[in-house]
């Protein structure tokens, strides 16, 4: 993925400390957890509706994550400017560049989001957010966050990875944004307020696979402008899509497949959905709430 040197989004704002890895630490009863319980909980949290502190504190032998403080970073601090820490940037101005043109030919107005990067734990609108949850997008305060050591679960864990993987990722936070913008997201949770468990996961289904299709979208109208693609990127991103499909959490979790759990759709629908918004460019073709099959 080629990208070093364009535009960085000025909509990043950084909340990590000043020193130390990502990530932050789990302490269960005195000790740490390693990464691969804390990729468990994260697979338990996104996927299934899990609280991560549970998961953690089964896996860890004791009660829920103790209290941390986090550090809050120096607003008058000299900017992080690792490469990390300008590809967050610069995917988010690609965000930026490509909803933008697309929102002004609707006679609307884009309003970007932004995106938080913390470590271990932080407050949201929505409440606390830690490391354990994965990157999310927050309503209340129309805010994307990322710990990005999610990035390194992504391969440890699922073994998928490369940079236009992780724009994915990003795109498809940022394709919740859209949705709330519209007032898609607005009208899915109040029907869900009324709706059965089963009722509301198929309306989960429909929400995170039109996210996926915005992401495609996403990447084709930067394709057009940027052709920053570079070979083998469409495939990585078709494996993560692969990789996080509920089918293939659930499979690998627990050993069966029970789709009306599902809430983020299955492996093959992530990546259809996906295909159709970058093949077609066009977010008319994400109406997943009508389509008959998804």
């Amino acid at each position: 993925m080629k990208w070093e040197g364009d535009r960085e989004s000025s909509n990043v704002e950084d909340q990590r400390g000043g020193g130390g890895g990502g990530g932050g630490g789990f302490n269960i009863g005195g000790r740490g957890i390693g990464l691969g319980t804390v990729a468990i909980a994260l697979v338990a949290s996104i996927f299934f509706g899990v609280d991560p502190g549970t998961v953690i504190g089964m896996l860890g032998g004791g009660g829920g994550p103790a209290p941390q403080v986090q550090q809050q970073r120096d607003p008058s601090a000299p900017q992080a400017n690792d490469r990390e820490t300008r590809f967050v940037r610069t995917v988010l101005g690609y965000t930026e560049d490509a909803w933008g043109p697309i929102f002004k030919a609707q006679g609307a107005t884009y309003q970007p989001p932004k995106l938080v990067l913390f470590e271990g734990r932080t407050q949201t609108a929505c409440g606390t957010g830690n490391a354990a949850t994965g990157p999310f997008y927050c309503p209340g305060d129309q805010k994307v966050y990322i710990d990005l050591s999610f990035f390194r679960l992504m391969q440890e864990r699922f073994h998928v990875g490369g940079e236009f993987a992780q724009a994915y990722v990003i795109a498809h936070e940022v394709g919740h944004h859209v949705q709330k913008l519209i007032g898609v997201s607005d009208k899915v949770h109040n029907a869900q307020s009324r709706a059965s468990e089963t009722e509301g996961n198929a309306l989960s289904v429909r929400l995170e696979l039109q996210a996926d299709c915005f992401a495609g979208v996403w990447a084709n109208h930067t394709q057009q402008k940027e052709a920053f693609l570079e070979q083998g990127d469409v495939e990585s991103a078709l494996a993560t899509a692969t990789a996080i499909g509920d089918d293939t959490l659930q499979r690998q979790s627990r050993g069966t497949v029970v789709p009306d759990s599902f809430t983020h759709g299955s492996s093959a629908q992530r990546v259809r959905w996906f295909k159709q918004g970058m093949e077609s460019g066009d977010p008319q073709q994400c109406n997943t709430f009508e389509a008959r099959q998804l």
